[in-house]
């Protein structure tokens, strides 16, 4: 019994490694989603979680700050990201890199493959050089590159998420491959998915070697909070009185830092347990969190022991509460929260005078009857398109895919007028102006909507956040193709005629 009680004093894990948990399990808190090999996008998928985690996780229940502001960013000129600009700095302010050290599932990753026995590279100038190099990404590829494709080409862009986010690629990528459900997703797999898994396979190897590799090096989200490290009401501070100068807490500290809480800081609290003089203390404002045995000079001291007792009363309250907010978002997103498939729904009686198929969205099933409003001022009634060859196209001006491929929908209505042709935005960006963004391009035959926050549309036709996607319906109604993937206009007007 001694034995095991050694054993767990010695690997308990720590305050911080809880934290780490809770945050990965609270952002990935649709469990069901693995298991669907489906992706969350009910109208919770609107708010940005303060760490790095992909939008298009199957377990994510949120979006991912920096995909949010390459978005704003590939949208200028048509709107202020406002949301994304201040949910940004009330993350800054209030927290600044302790989202690094404590809230960020990646964080964690990276803190896991490095407790794997190796030789580990130590902090050095190179290594303090390199920890520049996440300024650089952060200014090319998260706002620049989005910002000139959205204003020259006007074209969104997330250049960061598509050309090096290792977290898109892991959780986005392989989380969704991984399901079996998910097989016919392969063929889109191209280069620029070889590309990132050798980004993600470099970053991981690197993370067993060097501490936080990713972290130090590459993440723009780090690099962002690290610009309110003057400013963060939450940190670890040092009492200047208290100090001695020694340099300790800058050698224990893993990360590339000149002094505690600069911009490289992510508030570990590793520094506190080296303080000879316990001068370093983890803060909100003036409240304590926590502190070192030493800040006292006793640890039987009477005033420390009564202020440590204070605070781990106010550490069991908090982990409460925030433990029932956990429970409360696991059971919420995997059993109450209305799912939003075709099975949610009552058939229209008028949707199968034509056909005896089944309602639903797989090949050979009839799409259940909707309405909608269009951009355009008017109304779009699946019912009224009985007789034509309909085709729907599901897509976003965030994504890059589906804009490049309209005009090939908007061709194919030239070439074949009896056909109809609906495109539907996604609900979700609710900033967007979808009709002035329409105004301007050569997009005629084609009647655009904007899909309900709750993905009314997007649900009937078996839609979710893999995008572009394309559904084609036969003169009675029935699903003739539905995938996600780009489409050439080729392969557009084959589907079409194997439809008549």
């Amino acid at each position: 019994m001694d034995k095991l009680k050694n054993w767990w004093r010695s690997h308990r894990p720590t305050t911080r490694r809880l934290a780490q948990v809770y945050c990965a399990l609270l952002y990935n808190a649709n469990l069901k989603g693995f298991v669907e090999g489906k992706i969350y996008t009910g109208p919770v998928k609107n708010v940005c979680v303060p760490g790095l985690n992909c939008y298009s996780c199957p377990g994510a229940v949120g979006a991912c700050p920096l995909g949010a502001l390459q978005n704003a960013a590939a949208s200028t000129g048509a709107r202020a990201g406002t949301y994304v600009l201040g949910i940004l700095m009330l993350f800054g302010i209030i927290l600044g890199r302790t989202v690094c050290g404590w809230l960020c599932p990646m964080g964690l990753i990276q803190e896991l493959l490095h407790r794997i026995p190796t030789p580990k590279i130590r902090k050095s100038r190179v290594t303090a050089v390199l920890s520049l190099l996440k300024y650089v990404i952060l200014a090319v590829f998260v706002l620049a590159l989005p910002l000139w494709y959205g204003l020259r080409h006007n074209l969104p862009l997330p250049a960061f998420c598509k050309y090096i986010c290792p977290a898109g690629t892991l959780e986005g990528a392989v989380g969704l491959l991984a399901n079996e459900k998910n097989a016919g997703l392969f063929s889109m797999l191209g280069l620029l998915f070889t590309r990132k898994w050798v980004i993600l396979l470099v970053i991981g190897l690197a993370c067993v070697f060097c501490y936080r590799s990713f972290c130090r090096f590459l993440c723009p989200l780090g690099a962002i909070y690290g610009f309110f490290c003057r400013f963060a009401l939450i940190g670890v501070r040092v009492e200047e009185e208290n100090c001695t100068r020694c340099g300790a807490c800058i050698r224990k500290c893993p990360m590339d830092v000149r002094h505690v809480g600069d911009h490289e800081c992510i508030h570990c609290g590793a520094c506190m347990d080296v303080c000879p003089t316990g001068a370093i203390s983890m803060r909100a404002g003036k409240i304590t969190l926590k502190a070192s045995e030493r800040a006292s000079g006793l640890k039987a001291d009477p005033v420390f022991e009564k202020e440590q007792e204070k605070r781990t009363r106010r550490g069991r309250c908090v982990w409460a509460v925030l433990l029932a907010v956990l429970l409360s978002a696991l059971v919420w997103f995997n059993f109450l929260a209305p799912s939003g498939t075709e099975e949610d729904r009552v058939p229209v009686p008028s949707a199968t005078e034509e056909s005896t198929a089944p309602v639903g969205h797989a090949v050979g099933e009839q799409v259940e009857d909707f309405t909608i409003p269009t951009t355009d001022g008017g109304t779009f009634h699946l019912r009224e398109t009985r007789g034509h060859v309909t085709v729907i196209n599901l897509w976003a001006t965030y994504c890059t895919p589906c804009v490049q491929e309209l005009p090939y929908f908007s061709q194919l209505a030239k070439e074949y007028p009896e056909i109809r042709i609906l495109a539907v935005h996604s609900g979700l960006v609710t900033e967007d102006d979808i009709p002035g963004y329409i105004a301007g391009r050569d997009w005629d035959g084609i009647v655009f909507a904007v899909d309900t926050e709750d993905g009314a549309v997007y649900s009937r036709v078996g839609g979710d956040a893999l995008l572009p996607r394309t559904i084609i319906l036969n003169a009675r109604g029935e699903v003739t193709y539905n995938e996600a993937g780009s489409m050439s206009y080729e392969k557009l007007e084959t589907l079409v005629k194997a439809a008549e």
